[in-house]
Parts: C-alpha cells; sequence; structure tokens
C-alpha cells in the first residue's frame, strides 16, 4: 500500500510518498514560494541525488501537478502510474470540536472543514486547497485527514475551558484545543516501544520545541494537558509567539502605542518570543552564537525559553501525579544538547537525572538519562509523515 502524504502552508507544501509495507520513504519534497515570484520544487527519489526544479507554481493544484509528473517520471520516478497510490493522507491543523480523530474525507466533511477555518485562518484555509487540489488531480483515490488537534480531544473539560464567560463557549467555541497532536502522539508511542512498556501503562511528558513549541502530559496513551490553546499563541515563549502573558498588557500596550487589533496579534504572534527579548533572531543557533559572545539579550532569551519549559514540565508531573519518561523533540529538542542540559537541571527532584556524555546527540533517537534515573529522558526524532500515513491507512483500509 502506497500513500502519498500532503501538508499545505499558505505558500508551500511538502509531501512524502511512503510505502506501507515496510513505511519505508519513496520519495519527498517540498514546493515553495507558491503563487509568489521564484517558486520551485526541491524533490528526492529514495537513493538519489536531490533535484530542484525552477517553475512558475501559481496555485497548489500546479505544485501538486508537477509533484505527480516527477513521481512517474522515466528518470526521478518512484511508481509507473498514479493509479499505484492507495491513498492521500493530509495535514489538517484543526478540527475543532467535532473531529476527535483521522477522518475519511467527504463532503460533509469538507463543509465541516470550511466552518473550522476561522479558528484557524492562517492554516485551514491551505489545507483545504491542498485537499480540493488532491480531489481535482486524482478523484477516484480515497483520502484521509489528519487533525492536529484531535490528539488533544481526551483532555478533560475542567483542564481545556477558559475562566470566561460561559457564553463564549458555547457561541463561538473558545477553548483550549492544542497543537502537534500528531507529533505529540508519535513520539509517546515511539517512547513507550524504546520503554519496553505499553503505552496504556506509563505517563509521559513530551516536549516539541523547535520555532513553535508545545508541551503534553501523555497519562496512559491520553492527552490531558497541553500547553498550546484556542491558538498556537499560548503556552511557551517560543520563536517569534509571546506564550501566555497577563492578557491585560494586550490592551495596555494597543492603547499606549495606538494599535489595532491586527497589528496587535501580528506583534504577539510574529515580533515576539525569544526574537522580542533578544533582538538578535528567531532562531536558536543565532540566540547560542550570540550569547556565546556576551550578548546578554540573546542570553536572556535562552534562560526564558528554558525556564519555561521546565515549569511545564514540573507542573504537567502534578497532572498526572508523576512521570516515567520525558521526550525531547522536534528541531531544538532533537538537536541542542546545551537547552536541553538547561532544562534539565533541576529536574533531579522528579527523579529525572541526565547524563551529560549521552546527552551529545543531534537528531538521532537515544535514551540521553543517568542508568539509575527513575524517570527517563528520551531524544525521539519526530516524524508526523510517518504518523499520518499511519493514520490514512486505517481509515481507509
Amino acid at each position: 500500500m502506497k500513500i502519498l502524504v500532503v501538508n499545505c502552508g499558505s505558500s508551500s507544501l511538502k509531501y512524502q510518498l511512503l510505502n506501507m509495507d515496510d513505511e519505508s520513504v519513496m520519495a519527498k519534497g517540498l514546493a515553495e514560494r507558491i503563487g509568489i515570484e521564484g517558486s520551485r520544487l526541491k524533490h528526492v527519489s529514495a537513493g538519489r541525488e536531490e533535484i530542484v526544479i525552477d517553475k512558475d507554481l501559481p496555485d497548489h493544484k500546479a505544485a501538486l501537478k508537477l509533484i505527480t509528473d516527477i513521481l512517474v517520471d522515466a528518470e526521478q520516478g518512484v511508481i509507473s502510474d498514479m493509479a499505484e497510490i492507495s491513498a492521500v493522507g493530509h495535514r489538517v491543523v484543526h478540527g475543532g470540536e467535532r473531529f476527535s480523530g483521522s477522518v475519511r474525507i467527504t463532503e460533509e466533511v469538507m463543509k465541516t472543514l470550511e466552518e473550522c477555518a476561522e479558528l484557524a485562518p492562517l492554516h485551514n484555509p491551505p489545507n483545504i486547497m491542498g485537499i480540493q487540489a488532491c480531489k481535482q488531480l486524482m478523484p477516484d483515490v480515497p483520502m484521509g485527514g489528519v487533525f492536529d488537534t484531535a490528539f488533544h480531544h481526551t483532555i478533560p473539560d475542567y483542564a481545556f475551558i477558559y475562566p470566561i464567560p460561559y457564553e463564549f463557549y458555547k457561541k463561538y467555541g473558545i477553548r483550549k484545543y492544542g497543537f502537534h497532536g500528531t507529533s505529540h502522539k508519535f513520539v509517546a508511542q515511539r517512547a513507550a516501544q524504546i520503554l519496553g512498556k505499553a503505552l496504556e501503562e506509563i505517563k509521559i511528558i513530551t516536549c516539541h520545541l523547535g520555532n513553535g513549541a508545545s508541551i503534553t502530559a501523555v497519562d496512559r496513551g491520553r492527552s490531558v494537558e497541553t500547553s498550546m490553546g484556542f491558538t498556537p499563541l499560548e503556552g511557551l515563549a517560543m520563536g517569534t509567539r509571546c506564550g501566555s502573558i497577563d492578557p491585560a498588557i494586550v490592551a495596555f500596550i494597543m492603547e499606549k502605542e495606538n494599535m489595532t487589533a491586527e497589528q496587535a496579534n501580528d506583534m504577539l504572534n510574529k515580533r515576539s518570543g525569544v526574537l522580542g527579548i533578544s533582538g538578535v533572531s528567531s532562531d536558536f543557533r543565532d540566540l547560542e552564537t550570540a550569547a556565546g559572545e556576551g550578548n546578554e539579550r540573546a542570553r536572556l532569551a535562552i534562560d526564558v525559553f528554558a525556564y519555561k519549559v521546565k515549569k511545564f514540565i514540573g507542573s504537567y508531573s502534578a497532572v498526572m501525579n508523576g512521570v516515567d519518561a520525558i521526550v525531547f523533540t522536534a528541531g531544538l529538542g532533537e538537536n541542542s544538547a546545551s537547552m536541553r542540559e538547561k532544562i534539565c537541571s533541576g529536574l533531579e527532584y522528579l527523579g529525572a537525572e541526565l547524563d551529560m556524555e549521552e546527552n551529545k546527540v543531534r537528531g538521532k533517537e537515544k535514551v540521553v538519562s543517568k542508568p539509575q534515573s527513575k524517570v527517563k529522558i528520551i531524544v525521539i526524532p519526530t516524524n508526523e509523515e510517518l504518523m499520518i500515513a499511519r493514520e490514512t491507512k486505517n481509515i481507509i483500509g
């Protein structure tokens, strides 16, 4: 069974073609600058060098047409005919309260996705465009929708409700939804396998740390708390997002700076976080370099981020009445030994003891805690595309 995984952004399209017999990646790539001058496709087939095709891509349908042409190309192709593709799995950021799991995409599902678009105006519309483009190019191929929010549907009501007038929850669906669910689910399952235990027997705190970052408490396989909320803005200080702050700050700044709601939203999402603190960059590699050169604001931004992560880990241990494993994943979590060290310093009271030598690892799956550590600390590279393919396989059959 071969499944094409599609992840559409507003001007990009990431994809992978996987052979689900052995879960191997047959081909993958990225279409960039869709609808913008200078668009191109980066593509790599298994066992071959990456190729770059510079071509005008006015919309997502044009990008997908180029991708499907490459997949069956005489030289670069990995399949002889598009009929070999059994299903397409789509990443969809927001499923609202309607979708508690992955679904086969139907006309009714599409209508509901349109209704959810106002909850994720930056993400859901391009996700929908990708589905529509695939349906036009591959009308007879079944498609699955895999939602970032679905894994967090098990969060109890007292954890997802906000202490604002209840009518706003009923009228507008304002509640905590959580994001990065596909990643949190994948690494939690993998952590259980590494530990040789059933997922239903253990408590895991998963730390998805990148430019966008979130933490989830996974209690016996179920998400019971997560740091992102109604939008991906809540929770940790991130690359450019402020995370959780006193909400009165927003009104105060808007009044002082004469900002519109749109300008304030832009500030909180694109000019805050570690970029806002440091004034240097949203990239932690740049921050570490600057801090090493004596930049105090860069050092402060790093410390703020690590402190927030540590605080969430401690609170989520309380939520679950203990923890068996802490998992680090995503770009920063997988690759920054210094950030993992900074976060784990002071967690010894939980029984989490980092092994400094074992922690010298980048982008590889490894247990980095000391042998006697009661709480295991594990680095696990995330694989959202594989998780989407698995979910699609399950729902398509």
